[in-house]
């Protein structure tokens, strides 16, 4: 009897000790016109959508964390049309914090635009898969590799905080990083691209380019992914986005402007939960 109660009682521990997180969406730029068919695989090539450029912020636990931090080197405004931009450090002054209040910041996976701010939040622990950050620091910079997309200032940049002692590594897949927030792979949208689950009332998944629109979902149709041969996983990961929130609503995409119109911004920042 009292080994039951004892297995009661720490039960009771783990469950008080997970947070009820916060989630909020903040813009940073738009993207109009951009490419359907390089966000919905099987799209008309010549259909376009208005596109956004996001950070997520969770927090609780004494936490601030951030889920991908956006870009600002100047190379990339060249090659893309970007609107209305707002540099990630300063953004986040909508939701309240400063860059020095970001405690953690995890990393979907190594593109220009999620990874690309890294640099800007100076006390931040930076989380992302072993093997993204083993494949974008070596392998995929040697003959037959691929490294469309992965800015190499970042990638120094993310070596650097490594030798600082700021990087941690998620190793495979469903694995809880804080409390009651749980880290998925599979989709394959770069090399070990992530998502997260944020457990609450009710659970919330992140999705970022590991589904790029709600329109994925709604059509069946894969993300781009690391490689056609990755389309089949990607979907597969998008029925289990779904099955670990228990509603396709609790699933955000990660350029899809419609995530301000079912979360509507005031400022740059939007409430999802």
């Amino acid at each position: 009897m009292k080994t039951v109660l004892l297995a009661l009682g720490l039960a009771s521990l783990c469950i008080a000790a997970t947070p009820e997180y916060s989630i909020q969406a903040i813009l940073i730029a738009n993207g109009p016109g951009d490419s359907l068919g390089q966000l919905l695989i099987g799209a008309p090539k010549d259909e376009k959508i208005d596109t956004v450029y996001v950070i997520w912020l969770v927090r609780g636990g004494g936490r601030n964390i951030l889920f991908d931090t956006g870009f600002h080197r100047d190379r990339w405004f060249k090659q893309w049309t970007i609107k209305d931009y707002i540099p990630p450090q300063d953004a986040i002054l909508f939701a309240g914090l400063k860059p020095e209040d970001i405690t953690d910041i995890v990393i979907s996976h190594a593109h220009w635009d999620h990874m690309g701010g890294i640099d800007l939040f100076p006390k931040a622990t930076v989380w992302i898969q072993k093997d993204e950050y083993a494949y974008y620091t070596g392998p995929a910079w040697q003959p037959g590799g691929h490294h469309g997309g992965i800015d190499a200032d970042d990638v120094a940049e993310l070596v650097r905080l490594n030798l600082a002692g700021r990087v941690r590594f998620v190793n495979g897949d469903d694995v809880e990083i804080f409390p009651g927030i749980r880290a998925y792979t599979g989709a394959r949208h770069t090399f070990a691209s992530q998502y997260l689950r944020v457990e609450g009332h009710p659970n919330y998944v992140l999705a970022s380019d590991n589904v790029y629109l709600y329109r994925n979902f709604a059509e069946h149709k894969p993300s781009a992914t690391f490689s056609p041969a990755d389309y089949p996983d990607n979907l597969k990961a998008q029925e289990r986005m779904i099955e670990l929130t228990g509603s396709v609503d609790r699933v955000i995409p990660g350029h899809d402007a419609l995530q301000f119109q079912k979360f509507p911004l005031e400022g740059r920042v939007a409430k999802i939960k």
